[in-house]
């Protein structure tokens, strides 16, 4: 099976590992040419407090019409976080250029989680989230990242299954094809709940939640999704092993000192 690019349009965080770094080693892992077009320059992971942040608008103005000067394309595209309004115009529309040659684009609308934003985010940024939503073959938000992209409260004790399918279709009506939702509570049990337009499935994959919250495991979820998606393994499955892969990852440094720094992952590959 020949092995698709893929390009990242994500922050490149310095000192942390999220975001593109802590995609980059698992879909080189998979062997997928992985390419990237950084929408920051982060100094480290947010929630430290303090941190600096370059905004790369003006280096993606310039790159993407080199690039497809150069005649550059990709199988696939997964976009994170956004930090302007032209950047997430300027990406959305090269996303949707690129959907019309058959590259699939995957959204990982990063934004909080716990009910709340991350440390830095702000509304603008939910507002740019919905327009990189909205040309999606794939969105893949947390419970919380649902809940602000479709104006829908968050429930603290959970979801019902309907409520939860209810929440898939809300997404779905922004633009997206196919949608999870993880970390998601749906009748008293930890889910990633799903809908694939490929074959009008609804589908409720359960699991067991490690205490604590580590950074980057969100991307480290993508990246193994992404993986196995590139491999054509269908969605309900490439969600069960990431799902997988993620708990074992978590297991094995839940004792981490600094669960900001995120997960270093290259030390693990064993686990995929």
């Amino acid at each position: 099976m020949s092995k698709k690019q893929i390009l990242l349009v994500n922050d490149m965080v310095g000192h942390s590992k999220v975001g593109m770094g802590a995609m980059l080693p698992v879909l080189s892992y998979y062997g997928h040419p992985t390419f990237n077009l950084p929408t920051a320059l982060v100094s480290n992971e947010l929630n430290y407090g303090k941190f600096s942040i370059m905004d790369t608008t003006d280096y993606i103005r310039e790159t993407l019409p080199v690039w497809k000067q150069l005649g550059f394309g990709f199988d696939a595209i997964c976009t994170g976080l956004m930090f302007s309004d032209e950047q997430a115009r300027l990406v959305a529309r090269y996303c949707h250029e690129q959907s019309l040659a058959g590259t699939i684009v995957f959204v990982d609308p990063i934004m909080g989680d716990g009910g709340s934003l991350y440390n830095g985010i702000t509304m603008k940024q939910v507002e740019l989230m919905r327009e990189m939503v909205s040309v999606a073959d794939l969105t893949f938000p947390n419970y919380t990242e649902a809940a602000y992209l479709t104006g829908q409260p968050y429930m603290t004790g959970g979801v019902s299954w309907d409520e939860a399918c209810r929440l898939l279709d809300h997404i779905r009506a922004i633009g997206a094809k196919s949608v999870l939702i993880t970390s998601c509570l749906v009748d008293g049990q930890t889910s990633v709940v799903g809908y694939n337009h490929y074959n009008g499935e609804y589908f409720r994959l359960e699991y067991d939640e490690i205490p604590g919250q580590f950074h980057g495991t969100g991307d480290l979820f993508s990246a193994v999704l992404i993986g196995h998606l590139l491999d054509e393994e269908p969605l309900k499955d490439s969600t069960r092993v990431a799902m997988d892969v993620v708990y074992r990852l978590i297991y094995r440094n839940k004792d981490l000192a600094d669960k900001n720094r995120g997960i270093l992952v290259e030390q693990f590959l064993d686990e995929l």
